[in-house]
């Protein structure tokens, strides 16, 4: 043991260590008391504290002058010259001496910008400071690229990842408000200024040929695809993305309820969130609509979203994958409600403007909804008639729906593979066959608290969008559900992963008979990278609370 004292010496050091222990532990349980529902269980609750535990675990000192590991630290010795022929070339601005939160703190130091977002959600929760100030390290002189990139992870520093930055900063933001009663405008603003410059990249770089429709990178999805996603494609094809351009469609909405949200005190930024309607308009509408050549990324025989390869010569060809990157357009979902921005005068104004002389834009994903007798504008890539499709292939247990969440592929690919180019993508509900970035990355079939974290919260926005009276009827079930119960049943089924079922045993550690009956294991958990796809054991690295942490936040506002 060890203990720091101010003295210099102690004739009885350790004396009094027992009962500071004792004190430590009954501050720990007070404080996790104030911030467990009344309606969690016992083992809900300690699932809870057990991934807060290990979310504070994963901090990590991360000192990296990459400036200084191209050129060394000492002339006497320099590096050899073909260090400045490898990965983040380009990044030699990047300079950390800071503490963050990591993926799985077994692993050596490194963060990921996506990952690094969804930890923030729950760290809001016993934190928030700590999460504001992460959100606010990527966005940072020394971390965001002059270009206005934020950088992707160690390994790969220009790498794409998901635009989901501004989600976590309006997220973490309204978490704080509401647990402290105090919005924190400070912090919004200067975030907001950084991401105009992220969201520019994005425009700049990933749209290359100015369509809205965006192309290129893994984007998180890793080996979905049958192609790489990162590498360019042979005869000048490009792949345009139904999730990309979901992505940068929820990236849009975001900003623009961050720029309304200014405007509460700064009217200036109402022609910013005008700027980030129209703009999430034109995205949403080329997806919808055009593609680059006529071709909607919709397919209206299948009811699901799928990207689109191009040829030069005009040739195309539909990457028929049921997978996460269809249902991603979903995550960009917003309403506004007309009492609400009627105080918002310039936006108003440009927004009844825009509807009125752009009906060719704004008629399939702006969707006026009368309840109550009031008005709601609900902003979303799919119609009703889309969404009840594709709302049903998600709902359907032969497709994406498993006991313990959303496989991220369908399982319908376990008898029908996609054949493309020699390669073949097909449903593995476990570890990947292809072993890339890493070895462990799958996402042809497993379950991902991320991503359906995303979906369960697109559920609950249109619920609160379309009212309590609108519901669709899914696979299974006797009478149509509402958007907060399909909501509701997929936290439930996250929930599960790690809870005792009637049997006492949980999910997570699948055939492992020392997880499950030993009594010194059995109530420790491992939150891992990801699950199962059918029987929702842990996958992947064994300690990646990080993400997976959202077990916390689903507990916390699913059992008020």
């Amino acid at each position: 043991l060890l203990r720091f004292t101010p003295d210099l010496e102690m004739s009885n050091p350790l004396k009094d260590v027992e009962k500071i222990i004792e004190k430590r532990k009954k501050e720990a349980d007070e404080f996790y008391a104030s911030i467990h529902k009344a309606q969690a269980s016992e083992d809900e609750r300690r699932i809870q504290r057990q991934a807060y535990a290990g979310i504070l675990w994963t901090k990590q000192s991360y000192i990296f002058d990459v400036h200084d590991w191209f050129d060394g630290d000492c002339k006497a010795w320099p590096p050899p010259k073909s260090r400045h022929l490898i990965r983040n070339q380009h990044w030699q601005h990047l300079n950390s001496v800071r503490v963050m939160t990591m993926p799985d703190k077994w692993e050596y130091p490194w963060f990921a910008a996506w990952d690094l977002a969804f930890h923030c959600v729950p760290f809001a929760s016993i934190d928030p400071k700590f999460a504001k100030d992460q959100l606010w390290i990527l966005l940072f002189e020394q971390f965001q690229h002059p270009n206005g990139q934020i950088p992707a992870y160690e390994w790969e520093f220009s790498d794409l990842n998901p635009p989901v930055h501004a989600w976590a900063v309006w997220r973490v933001y309204n978490m704080d408000r509401i647990r402290t009663g105090e919005a924190d405008r400070n912090f919004l603003e200067r975030c907001f200024h950084k991401l105009l410059i992220n969201f520019a990249w994005w425009i700049n770089k990933v749209d290359r040929e100015g369509n809205n429709v965006f192309e290129g990178g893994f984007l998180g999805l890793d080996n979905i695809s049958v192609v790489d996603r990162s590498e360019s494609l042979p005869d000048g094809a490009t792949l345009e993305q139904a999730d990309a351009t979901g992505w940068m469609g929820m990236f849009c909405l975001n900003m623009m309820r961050i720029a309304l949200e200014l405007s509460k005190e700064n009217v200036v930024y109402e022609s910013m969130a005008t700027k980030f309607f129209q703009h999430y308009t034109y995205v949403a509408a080329a997806m919808k609509h055009m593609g680059s050549r006529g071709e909607p990324l919709w397919d209206k025989v299948d009811g699901f979203f799928y990207d689109m390869l191009r040829y030069p010569s005009g040739k195309q060809q539909r990457f028929r994958v049921r997978s996460l990157v269809g249902l991603i357009p979903l995550f960009a979902v917003e309403r506004l409600e007309m009492d609400w921005i009627e105080p918002f005068k310039e936006f108003t104004g440009n927004f009844n403007w825009f509807m009125k002389n752009r009906k060719d834009l704004v008629e399939d994903v702006v969707h006026q909804c009368d309840h109550g007798g009031k008005t709601t504008h609900i902003l979303t890539i799919v119609d009703e008639e889309q969404l009840r499709q594709i709302v049903k292939r998600m709902w359907d247990e032969s497709e994406f729906l498993s006991d313990y969440g959303l496989r991220s592929l369908s399982k319908a690919h376990e008898a029908e593979p996609f054949c493309f180019g020699g390669k073949t993508v097909g449903y593995e509900p476990a570890e990947a066959v292809s072993k890339i970035k890493g070895g462990n990355s799958n996402w042809r079939g497993p379950i991902w608290f991320p991503t359906t974290f995303l979906l369960i919260e697109s559920m609950r926005k249109l619920g609160k969008a379309y009212g309590p009276t609108f519901s669709v009827e899914v696979p299974g079930q006797e009478e149509p559900l509402t958007f907060k119960e399909l909501a509701r049943q997929l936290s439930d089924r996250m929930i599960k992963i790690f809870a005792r079922d009637e049997n006492g045993r949980r999910a997570v550690y699948g055939g492992s008979e020392k997880f499950q009956n030993d009594p010194h294991w059995r109530d420790y958990l491992l939150f891992y990278e990801y699950f199962h796809g059918d029987e929702g054991a842990g996958l992947g690295a064994s300690h990646q609370t990080g993400w997976t942490a959202l077990v916390a936040s689903l507990i916390d506002e699913w059992r008020k």
